[in-house]
């Protein structure tokens, strides 16, 4: 029998206030861009980043 893991064993603690979080956040809402589902990450139904480009998406989002 073959076993499969999907994460490792290790832990590796980020300090949140080390990292660039608009950049995480970008990332994030481009990933349906790269993906060729849509061409604005805006026109993602699922993403907050209708909220971070002004209008109101479908689940209350609190932009930082």
């Amino acid at each position: 029998m073959t076993v499969y893991k999907l994460w490792k064993d290790d832990n590796h603690a980020i300090d949140m206030g080390t990292i660039d979080m608009m950049n995480k956040i970008d990332y994030i809402h481009n990933n349906p861009v790269r993906a060729g589902i849509v061409y604005e990450p805006d026109q993602y139904i699922y993403s907050s980043a209708i909220d971070y480009a002004g209008g109101k998406g479908m689940v209350k989002v609190t932009v930082v």
